[in-house]
């Protein structure tokens, strides 16, 4: 027995998997599922990742946490946005756009 070197992922969904007809071939529907879940995982868990790294920022700047922060705040409302377990309904693209506030 041969342990491998690297463990590899699939990160693509399966090809034989039919959207329109989900019941067709079970086991790709299943694969799917298993993707699906992945990727949301890893949403939440790159959403974690900032926030922790916020959560720091926040306490290193004290009273500067607006100016030097900022970048975090920004890239954490984007990684959050239509990220959870309730929002499987609705594709991202059709989540609410970010809006850009712009400095006078």
């Amino acid at each position: 027995m041969v342990r491998k070197a690297k463990v590899e992922f699939d990160e693509q969904p399966p090809d034989n998997f039919d959207p329109k007809n989900p019941y067709a071939d079970p086991v790709a529907m299943l694969e799917y599922r298993e993707h699906l879940v992945r990727e949301k995982w890893i949403q939440i868990e790159t959403a974690k990742i900032i926030r922790e790294r916020l959560r720091w920022c926040y306490r290193i700047e004290g009273i500067n946490h607006h100016q030097k922060c900022r970048h975090l705040v920004d890239q954490y409302l984007e990684a959050t946005r239509g990220v959870g377990w309730g929002k499987d309904a609705r594709p991202p693209e059709l989540h609410e756009p970010k809006k850009t506030v712009k400095a006078e």
